[in-house]
């Protein structure tokens, strides 16, 4: 499946969900006419959505990675976890090095690095952020119920999101 396939396919999700509701409806007679409007549940879908597209691109950048340094064979190669008891927390590993991403609410995931002692590190950031140990990505929801993902008030865009934390994590796992 190419990327436009699958972005058209996210953007009718929304009206497949409508039909389903509908069609629920006709045969139970239990009518919802609020859910569309409730940001929880918005939240909530957008959260679990926004973990599986970075799950996703690490995914394939793990891969690209691993392949480089020598496929599966290699002892330095990385993993990537999914966390038990949660909807879809991941972690990555290498070296004794572990960098957690966790939904801890519908509008919070964090994003953090911790050693092999328990020891929490802190991602490097070029704005001069680097006292927070544990990273916030934060639901903004706006006009219309548009949700964005924002670190300290701005947007988030994914890959370089991605990018950023898969590149410190290469570099601070590295023997």
């Amino acid at each position: 499946m190419n990327e436009i396939t699958v972005r058209q396919e996210e953007s009718t999700k929304w009206l497949e969900d409508l039909a389903l509701d509908e069609l629920n409806m006709d045969e139970s007679g239990i009518i919802n006419f609020g859910e569309h409007i409730n940001p929880s549940h918005l939240l909530e879908e957008s959260s679990i959505g926004f973990m599986n597209e970075l799950r996703d691109l690490f995914e394939v950048y793990v891969t690209k990675f691993n392949e480089y340094r020598g496929g599966t064979t290699n002892l330095s190669q990385i993993k990537i976890f999914k966390i038990s008891n949660t909807v879809n927390d991941f972690m990555l590993f290498r070296n004794s090095l572990r960098l957690i991403f966790n939904r801890r609410a519908n509008d919070l995931i964090t994003i953090g690095f911790i050693a092999s002692n328990g020891e929490l590190l802190s991602a490097r950031m070029s704005t001069g952020n680097n006292h927070e140990s544990v990273h916030e990505i934060k639901a903004h929801l706006g006009p219309f119920n548009n949700i964005t993902w924002r670190f300290h008030g701005e947007t988030v865009a994914t890959k370089a999101l991605v990018r950023h934390y898969l590149s410190e994590f290469i570099k601070n796992s590295a023997r």
